[in-house]
């Protein structure tokens, strides 16, 4: 043989696609996924070896790199990358799956009337806790008392959140355990509503909950456990195969390793450690841990709180709120303290995530943020992170560029408080509220979540509200300030790639590109073709983390 033609077929050799094994073969689909650049692709089989993609593409050719894996028949249903929650609390999903939950009350007498049953079907409960209530939806003009709470549960302490987490509802029987009096004084970064005689009224807010919190019984092991494995479920029901757990404490982080360590997780956690206090001291004292557990857990990143929320007007603002022309919320912390935090977690490598809602908070974010750089200038590349970026002042919207901060967002809080948004912030400052596109447009990485169990962690509900702006009844028609709306693409590149990115992780999750973890959802409807005022109904069929089913749904 010559030397040109052993050339040739040693070139034809190199060209040709290895035949590779694999243990498990999805075919008949519509698949999706989005490539490195972010682009829509369209397959109709996958294969997977060893938990991570071979290779997507045609049945014709794929079947016959099959060999003996495990055949899935899709049935023609539509595939997609499993999905990211880029902001979720996970045990607090368990927990509120299992206690008092007042989401959708419509009616302060329907929130009652619910506590009653529930309290009623739970007689051993020490406490009566839970959440989900929203004075808004009820039109109360107020919020609720100890009083309308003593009238259903007078012989147990109730203590309950509101929807947001940063306000919470206590009974008579709570405030005196708590030792709560007209002579408490408002803790810092907090405040205790009081009547027209300076007597409180049983709702606590942000910093204040923790008057009560320090009385509350701690979950036992068995309770962390149990409420994680209530959450696992459901997030593997929904869709999700990933989640950026938006703080976590130090009991939390030791179940995440035990999990961890016994195959346990059933979706890919992302955790963030609240704060940087003992819990951070002790968490870190071994260095992060990247990937552990077969690529299940990572702790490598820290989460501040700036402020409060919007609805219990708690949010920092610049000026006084519109409906309450005497309050600016609240902020958690002085400029100083931020900017040691930030940078004692700069020290340790830890990427920080930084919750602000209110224009107030996002700008002493982003001058702590600038401040900490200048004794930390490689910790831009840390992808550092505003949560929520809820409402941030127009002039401060292009600092997040130059600061390389990613934009945290939740879509499903812009249909959930478009009730009462404006009314908060007034049509002016409502111009750099929930302004996807405007970060986008500017080249900032936009990572959506649902900052559940404040919103429901499924993740279809935000893609429908990224694409247009209504809730499920499509109201308002057209959107609510659509301009800012999103293309299905980008929203689901914000639920994937951007997601993944915003954790590090975009080399391994976020598309089905070979080589990345086979982390895959079959769903009932082909999002891609339906009227988008439907994607919130779509339904998970299967649920698919490393290649291995995690969740199946009931014929």
């Amino acid at each position: 043989m010559n030397r040109t033609l052993r050339l040739s077929l040693l070139a034809l050799l190199v060209a040709a696609p290895a035949l590779q094994a694999a243990d498990l073969y999805v075919h008949n689909v519509k698949g999706y996924t989005l490539d490195g650049h972010g682009k829509l692709q369209r397959f109709d089989a996958l294969l997977v070896d060893d938990g991570k993609v071979v290779a997507t593409g045609s049945d014709a050719a794929l079947a016959k790199r099959a060999g003996d894996a495990k055949v899935v028949d899709g049935h023609g249903r539509t595939l997609l990358p499993g999905l990211i929650d880029a902001h979720g609390h996970v045990l607090e999903l368990g927990y509120a799956l299992t206690q008092a939950d007042l989401t959708g009350t419509q009616s302060l007498d329907e929130a009652l009337a619910r506590i009653k049953a529930y309290a009623r079907a739970h007689p051993d409960a020490r406490w009566i806790t839970g959440g989900g209530w929203n004075q808004v939806i009820w039109k109360l003009g107020r919020f609720p008392t100890a009083k309308e709470l003593d009238a259903v549960v007078p012989d147990r302490p109730v203590w309950l959140s509101r929807v947001d987490g940063h306000a919470a509802w206590a009974n008579s029987a709570a405030m005196k355990l708590a030792g709560i009096t007209r002579d408490t004084k408002d803790p810092p970064g907090g405040r205790i509503e009081r009547d027209a005689q300076g007597d409180p009224t049983g709702v606590f807010v942000d910093g204040a909950t923790a008057l009560v919190n320090a009385v509350v019984p701690e979950p036992t092991d068995k309770e962390r456990a149990a409420a994680l494995d209530t959450a696992l479920a459901e997030m593997a029901r929904v869709g999700l195969t990933g989640v950026d757990d938006a703080g976590i404490d130090l009991p939390n982080y030791r179940l995440y390793r035990r999990y961890a360590d016994e195959h346990r997780l059933t979706a890919r956690i992302y955790a963030m450690v609240r704060d940087t206090g003992k819990d951070f001291d002790t968490v870190t004292a071994d260095g992060p841990l990247d990937g552990y557990g077969d690529g299940f857990l990572t702790v490598h990143s820290v989460k501040l709180y700036a402020d409060g929320a919007l609805g219990s007007r708690g949010a920092a603002m610049l000026s006084p709120y519109s409906d309450d022309p005497h309050n600016h919320g609240l902020l958690f912390m002085s400029p100083g303290t931020m900017v040691s935090k930030i940078e004692k977690a700069f020290a340790k490598g830890y990427q920080v995530n930084i919750h602000a809602i209110g224009d107030a908070a996002n700008r002493e974010v982003l001058d702590s943020f600038a401040a900490a750089y200048k004794a930390y200038p490689q910790a831009r590349a840390l992808r550092n992170r505003v949560e929520h970026a809820q409402i941030v002042s127009l002039t401060d919207i292009p600092r997040f560029v130059p600061l390389n901060l990613v934009a945290s967002m939740q879509p499903t809080h812009a249909t959930s408080d478009m009730n009462m948004a404006e009314d908060r912030i007034g049509h002016q400052r409502i111009e750099g509220a929930y302004a996807w596109r405007r970060f986008l447009k500017q080249g900032t990485v936009v990572a959506f979540g649902s900052d559940f169990p404040v919103e429901s962690p499924n993740p279809f509900f935000g893609l429908h509200a990224a694409v247009t702006r209504q809730n499920h009844q499509n109201q308002p028609p057209g959107g609510w300030y659509p301009d800012q709306k999103l293309s299905l693409v980008e929203a689901l590149r914000a639920f994937t790639l951007s997601a993944a990115y915003a954790g590090h992780a975009e080399k391994t999750q976020g598309s089905l590109e070979p080589g990345k973890y086979a982390d895959f959802i079959l769903v009932d409807r082909d999002i891609f073709a339906v009227d988008p005022r439907d994607i919130w109904k779509t339904r998970v069929l299967g649920t698919w983390v490393g290649g291995k089913q995690v969740y199946a749904a009931t014929p």
